[in-house]
């Protein structure tokens, strides 16, 4: 009886390690070929990601919104101009040079109206080299090797009881659920990152065309602090995934394995939710909102 017992027990067990086996088989791939990819997708330009997208958004900006910042200029600079006349006592003690110094505030508001593609590209040329810089230096620490982390999974498979077999085996089952949805997770935060960009220069002319009045230039002071954060936030990207690579690396072989396997999904949960809050760090930084 109690070999039949035995045989019973583990033939459950070979079940269960078969399973389990099943279940971490390639359970962090996803996440690491994601987070492996991020060099590549941060530090990429608007214009490189998607070139028919930015086609489109340039498109759009120069038939569309550079005509309505076309009319605000005008308003604009008819306000400064009035505003210039009347304020030396009512025409009283009207300088001829304040003409000069309006026609000067006329043609650099309407350069930075017909140059906005020019000028936003240049600020995301010079992020995109921070990030490349950085991409140098930790590029070779964003591939993990989970195999190494969690060491000799099959002997301490067959070091478990029963009990603690199914334990584990509701675990895994969990985090093959749950690992997919965090790779989706750092997706969504590299493209959304992006279309935010896309969003911010397609209207980008309106808010040129109010950086040279002293009333309405914080509109576009604020918007020029928001494309350099969207810049910033590629660095600050890289920085999570670096410092996620250093917390994987040091988990160990050693480490008990359901203690290695929660390690690595909750290191895998902290990067996803650094990842979200790295555009709210870098517009903070440069008091963007």
């Amino acid at each position: 009886m109690l070999n039949i017992l035995d045989i019973i027990q583990d033939w459950i067990k070979g079940i269960l390690k078969d399973c389990i086996m099943g279940n971490l088989n390639g359970l962090f791939d996803q996440i690491n070929e994601q987070v492996g990819d991020v060099a590549a997708s941060v530090g990429q330009t608007p214009a490189q990601w998607n070139a028919g997208v930015f086609s489109m958004i340039q498109s759009l900006s120069e038939t569309v919104v550079v005509p309505i910042a076309g009319i605000i200029i005008t308003f604009v600079l008819s306000y400064e101009l009035i505003s210039m006349i009347i304020e030396k006592n009512n025409l009283h003690d009207f300088e001829t040079f304040t003409i000069y110094k309006w026609i000067f505030k006329a043609f650099v508001a309407v350069y930075l109206v017909t140059h906005t593609f020019d000028i936003t590209m240049a600020i995301f040329d010079v992020a995109q080299h921070i990030v490349q810089q950085s991409a140098g230096i930790i590029s070779g620490s964003t591939s993990m090797d989970f195999a190494a982390a969690l060491g000799d999974v099959e002997g301490q498979l067959e070091a478990m009881g029963l009990g603690e077999l199914f334990g584990l085996l509701v675990e895994t089952m969990l985090l093959r659920v749950t690992a997919p949805i965090l790779s989706l997770c750092i997706l969504l935060v590299l493209v959304g990152r992006l279309v935010e960009i896309y969003i911010y220069c397609s209207v980008g002319a309106i808010p040129f065309a109010t950086m040279t009045n002293r009333e309405w230039g914080q509109m576009g002071n604020n918007y020029l602090r928001v494309l350099v954060a969207l810049g910033l936030q590629g660095f600050f990207i890289m920085i999570c995934v670096a410092i996620y690579a250093v917390l994987i690396g040091q988990i160990g072989s050693g480490a008990n394995l359901h203690i290695a396997i929660w390690q690595c999904a909750g290191y895998t949960v902290l990067l996803c939710f650094s990842l979200f809050k790295t555009g709210a760090v870098s517009k903070s930084i440069l008091n963007a909102h």
